[in-house]
């Protein structure tokens, strides 16, 4: 036998061996929850300029929900979720490549079994952000336009991922994504 086949062979029993020890019944993974996100817009365009008239309200409510995964057990006391920290990232969805930096911040929130929650206070862009790029080529003195698109507005989705962990010690996380406009005097936040 050559050595390809005897190396094929090899990986042939390696994925079977792999695919009979794993399972993929989200119902079996470790967690006794499942950690869901939705959002809620409030803001679709925020205005850059100073002053911009709405900019200073909540841009998202976010609902978590804590769902049980098997709701026949008798004690659940141990499945409350305790979110302990956020993490914000960005994806540009007009052609361009910049992004602001992400960032984590902590939290401290609990959700009780099969309940929700429901929080509209997060930052989604840091201030000292407002004066690095992408945003700061929206300036007028630095031309009112993106470099990367030539437009005068940046348009990206805002990725929030939430973790934390049961008070048993599973983790969760979860994640929402929601598109957000970056302009300079385009008549306020909206």
């Amino acid at each position: 036998m050559n050595t390809a086949k005897l190396i094929a062979r090899i990986l042939l029993l390696a994925m079977a061996a792999a695919t009979l020890a794993c399972n993929n019944d989200v119902n079996r993974s470790a967690s006794p929850v499942l950690l869901t996100l939705s959002s809620e817009q409030v803001i679709n365009v925020w205005d850059l300029a100073p002053g911009a008239q709405n900019c200073d309200q909540a841009v998202v409510n976010v609902t978590m929900t804590s769902i049980l995964k098997n709701a026949s057990e008798v004690d659940q006391r141990f499945n409350e979720v305790r979110l302990d920290r956020f993490r914000i990232s960005y994806v540009r969805t007009d052609g361009g490549t910049l992004v602001p930096a992400p960032f984590v911040r902590s939290m401290n929130a609990t959700i009780a079994p099969g309940n929700s929650a429901t929080f509209g206070s997060f930052p989604v862009v840091l201030a000292d952000a407002m004066t690095q790029a992408p945003f700061v080529s929206l300036l007028p003195g630095n031309g009112g336009r993106d470099p990367e698109t030539g437009r005068q507005i940046i348009r990206m989705d805002v990725v929030m991922d939430v973790f934390g962990e049961t008070l048993a010690g599973a983790n969760v996380s979860s994640r929402v994504r929601f598109p957000l406009d970056f302009c300079y005097g385009c008549g306020g936040c909206s």
